[in-house]
């Protein structure tokens, strides 16, 4: 009788230090495959890696009371193996652009398994812009027809290949121009070495090549007439089985954007910093009438877009098929929006598109090295500025100014500038449009370099 009253005593105590070892609490593993080179998905990667964004909205209560967590971001090229590794289960969250999204909804739904779901955006572009073609800098191409019998490199199955089709297509090009398919680095190193007619890419690398002088960019994005954006999927079998961290990481990513948007030159300097990209490429996205509109929301516009897109795809991948009804599950960002105190219905009506000649906007600005970010109320305004820091050797790290017919924000050592009679400065992104203005007002082209001097210690 000892004996077994023994054997119960011990069974209770050893039950009672079961339930006390952490080595039992569960271990919820958070996933991230992100892209940190791109300035659309920082919101949903980067950011939340380096300023632990997501630590901080994880649950603690209730069935998560004794879970311990592991958050795993690995940082890709591009957002196919993103999806590859999700397939793998080896990933739970996927941050990629448009096209690549509607990919990885397709392979899951194809799996007829598995699923992910659309939960939320990282960056968008209402135009396009951010997607673009640019040329070697000792190129004579201006357009797209210059580029007949010649090769274009871009990423397949990106947005900026989609992009480049359909510009083709429109132009009735496409019979006449070779794509090749190469990753964004190696083109952008194939531009820079005269390798390449031109190369198509996603964001920021046609602006990475203006900013380093090795591109020089002949279409932008937004000639295509199709929105450029980046979202986060994830697994739905971990969606259902851990709602409240797929919430958490969707309020981590509102904290993201809105760090972003508080102080666009801090946030570019802190990226430049973890992922290499210029810091003066990432301001022309990040800042006030930059490139990149930092909202989480899924707008009908974007489902319209990505319905188009799967088309294409269809149309030239044979991709499969997909149930964008049964993928877009916007009710974890609902929630997360709420527990923000931020307006979802507000931010599905919201806009942002560039506006020309934005009264809200100064019309350019300069980067001074010691200074910060300044603002002009004219270019001609800011080429005086630019002189004068010259002649006193002040280091400029970057300037920007906004193309007149679209209002794009766009580098000014990239811009085709116009004086005109009344010595007033205007802005084009592309040499015709400059050549044009000339010949209606009589103006004369100008550049940077016609008020610098040679010995001028600006970068830009």
């Amino acid at each position: 009788m000892n004996n077994r009253k023994s054997l119960i005593v011990s069974c209770v105590f050893a039950s009672l230090s079961m339930l006390g070892n952490p080595a039992f609490a569960e271990t919820i593993r958070i996933g991230i495959g992100h892209q940190s080179m791109v300035t659309n998905t920082v919101s949903g990667g980067v950011v939340l890696e380096k300023l632990k964004l997501i630590e901080k909205y994880l649950p603690k209560d209730g069935k998560y009371a004794d879970a311990d967590y592991k958050i795993d971001f690995k940082d890709y090229d591009s957002g196919p193996p993103i999806t590859n590794q999700m397939l793998a289960g080896k990933l739970d969250f996927g941050v990629m652009g448009d096209y690549p999204l509607i990919v990885n909804g397709a392979k899951f739904q194809e799996t007829g398994k598995l699923q992910t779901r659309l939960v939320g955006i990282t960056g968008y572009n209402r135009r396009g812009t951010g997607n673009g073609i640019v040329v070697p800098t000792g190129s004579s191409a201006q357009s797209l027809a210059d580029l007949a019998g010649k090769s274009i490199s871009t990423p397949v199955g990106s947005a900026a290949w989609g992009m480049t089709l359909k510009a083709l297509r429109d132009a009735k090009l496409f019979d006449q121009v070779t794509i090749i398919n190469q990753a964004p680095p190696v083109g952008a190193a194939n531009i820079a070495a005269g390798k390449i007619d031109a190369h198509a890419d996603f964001c920021p690398w046609s602006e990475i090549m203006e900013f380093r002088g090795t591109g020089r960019k002949i279409f932008d994005g937004s000639e295509a007439g199709i929105p450029t954006f980046h979202g986060i999927v994830v697994r739905e079998d971990y969606a259902k089985k851990y709602p409240e961290v797929v919430e958490a990481v969707l309020r981590a990513t509102l904290e993201a954007q809105r760090w972003i948007q508080a102080d666009p030159v801090r946030a570019a300097t802190q990226v430049a910093e973890w992922t290499g990209v210029d810091k003066e490429v990432l301001y022309l996205y990040f800042s006030a009438g930059g490139i990149t509109t930092m909202d989480a929301s899924i707008k009908p516009a974007w489902v319209d877009a990505l319905k188009y897109d799967h088309a294409l795809l269809q149309k030239e991948k044979q991709i499969p098929d997909l149930d964008f009804a049964q993928w877009i599950d916007d009710s974890y960002l609902k929630k997360a929006y709420a527990a923000a105190g931020q307006d979802y219905p507000a931010a599905l009506q919201a806009m942002v598109e560039p506006i020309p000649g934005n009264p809200a906007l100064k019309p350019a600005e300069i980067w001074f090295a010691d200074a910060g970010v300044v603002g002009y109320d004219s270019v001609a305004a800011m080429l005086e500025a630019y002189k004068q820091a010259g002649a006193a050797g002040k280091k400029v790290n970057a300037s920007y100014v906004y193309d007149k017919p679209s209002g794009i924000k766009l580098f000014g050592k990239s811009a085709y500038l116009v004086q005109d009679a009344s010595g007033a400065v205007v802005a084009f992104r592309k040499k015709v449009d400059s050549e044009q203005y000339v010949a209606q007002s009589g103006g004369k082209p100008l550049t940077l370099a016609t008020f610098a001097d040679a010995k001028v210690a600006a970068a830009d």
